[in-house]
């Protein structure tokens, strides 16, 4: 079991139901999944552009990534219906709780110029997103082998109902958000 999710069932379940009030364990806000994706916008005139964050984003989440295609044609970007655009990776379980450790503990001290992460980021739903510059705060990448610093956006998606009981959830796990 990882360090975050030993802490959730310990100590963050019984903090957030006396905080919120909440008369159930099982009202208990929790995480479902984590969406880690990157768009490569180049491999519309390169293809082995994809293999390369396809590489990137296998080491950093530690499972395969899916492929993702372009839905429709758009002439001006010269991109095809079908063309290899991004890949993406969906965490759950024990792999999501030490991707979110690591990201808390190890990549998010390692961006630079940061300075927390923003309330505006909820959706209304209780899910949280955010983006990363580059890919090279993750100890996991090899800084030699880079061919290109890549962005990504990570979605957080919890069970809570509202944004003020996702906030709860993401500050008892150590989120470092502003305010």
């Amino acid at each position: 079991m990882s360090a975050a999710k030993k802490l959730y069932e310990t100590q963050i379940k019984q903090a957030i139901k006396t905080e919120l009030g909440y008369k159930n364990v099982m009202q208990v806000p929790k995480l479902e999944k984590v969406v880690i994706n990157i768009c490569v916008s180049e491999a519309t005139q390169d293809s082995k552009k994809i293999q390369a964050a396809y590489d990137d984003l296998m080491q950093i989440a530690g499972q395969k990534p899916v492929i993702t295609k372009a839905k429709n044609s758009i002439a001006s970007f010269k991109l095809r219906e079908g063309m290899n655009i991004g890949v993406k990776v969906t965490l759950r379980k024990d792999r999501m709780y030490e991707f979110i450790d690591r990201l808390v503990n190890i990549a998010l001290p390692r961006v630079r110029d940061f300075r927390g992460l923003s309330k505006k980021s909820f959706d209304g739903n209780g899910n949280y997103s955010l983006g990363l510059k580059e890919q090279l705060v993750f100890p996991e990448i090899n800084y030699d082998k880079v061919d290109k610093i890549r962005g990504m956006d990570i979605t957080i998606c919890s069970t809570a109902r509202n944004d003020a009981d996702a906030l709860a959830l993401l500050k008892a796990l150590n989120f470092p958000i502003q305010g």
